[in-house]
This record gives structure tokens, sequence and C-alpha cells, in this order.
């Protein structure tokens, strides 16, 4: 399987190791046959945003990965969600607090909206966490309809005044060396 189509990640972990799972993460990635791990953003720490005020939650670690890939979105999709649960995410609770967060950002051009998968993501414009990375990454990426701009306009328009500290912290680690699967 030949990677053809660009698409984007943006990761976020806010229990455990953060830094690690998200290492981890990006390995899993780059191993996986059918993904190819182009760039990796710098990581940058946020608080969480959650639906309620009253929520205190830790902060979390974010970043966005470029990958190339000959899978269709769905079967991305179902990797990241693989991935989560890998790493510990509990998926029955909304806004809760994350081992790992693995959110499609956007695959190639391809709009689509479905009971499982919309694409490019709903939320993407309404959080700095991602845009601030992603921008790190691909600037000038035109995001498709409803968004219809790049990245750093959607970064400029964001709604979100939290702005995330860059961190000094890598998601290559020296020992990281993927090794292929099927």
């Amino acid at each position: 399987m030949t990677p053809t189509i660009v698409g984007y990640i943006a990761l976020g972990a806010n229990l455990g190791d953060r830094i690690g799972t998200m290492r981890q993460a990006v390995g899993r990635l780059e191993a996986y046959a059918g993904i190819t791990v182009e760039r990796v953003s710098p990581v940058y720490e946020a608080r969480a945003h959650t639906r309620r005020e009253a929520d205190v939650q830790p902060p979390y670690l974010n970043a966005v990965v470029k990958m190339r890939t000959a899978l269709c979105a769905e079967d991305v999709l179902a990797l990241c969600q693989e991935l989560e649960a890998a790493a510990g995410r509990n998926r029955l609770v909304k806004w809760m607090p994350r081992t790992l967060d693995l959110d499609l950002l956007t695959l190639g051009q391809e709009t689509r909206r479905g009971p499982y998968l919309v694409l490019p993501h709903p939320r993407l414009a309404d959080r700095r966490f991602v845009l601030r990375p992603w921008a790190d990454l691909a600037p000038n990426l035109h995001v498709p309809h409803p968004f219809d701009a790049t990245v750093t306009t959607l970064l400029d328009r964001c709604p979100d005044t939290d702005e995330p500290r860059r961190t000094s912290l890598s998601l290559r680690s020296a020992a990281y060396s993927p090794v292929r699967s099927p």
C-alpha cells in the first residue's frame, strides 16, 4: 500500500505519563502499514477545556502529526480509537480526563458528515490548543468546507483565548525505533 493522502491528527493527553503515552502513539502510527508520519509539531501545554466550569482537570499536552496514508478515513479513525483504547482511554463519559485523545482533523480535502465520522473535524476552529501546533506544521494548509480557510486564518479567528504554552518536550524520543506492523 503506497501512502498517498496527507492527513493531520491532533494528539492530547492529561493523565498519567502524558509525554510517554503520546510518544508511544506516534511510534505506533509510524509502525502501522499504510501510514508514514512525516512531521510532528512541537508539544504545547494547555488547560483542559470542559463543558462544566466546576470540572477541574490536569493540563493537557497537545501536538499535531502530519501523516501520509493510503488508508480510508474510517480505517484511520479506527486506528486512532484502537490506540486510545490501548492507552486506557475511557470513552464512557464525555469530557473526562484522558490518557490519550486522537482526533483526525483532515484527510486531504475530503469532506463528509456521517454518524461516526465528520471531516474536517467539526470543532477544530474552536480549539487554539489544536490550531497552534497545527500552524507550526502547515500554516498555509487549506481546511475545506465548512471552514474554507487556512490553518493560520482559523488560528487568527479562533474564539478560544487560552494561549497554549510551547514546551521543550518532543514526541520523537531518542529510543524511538519503529517496527512495521501489517
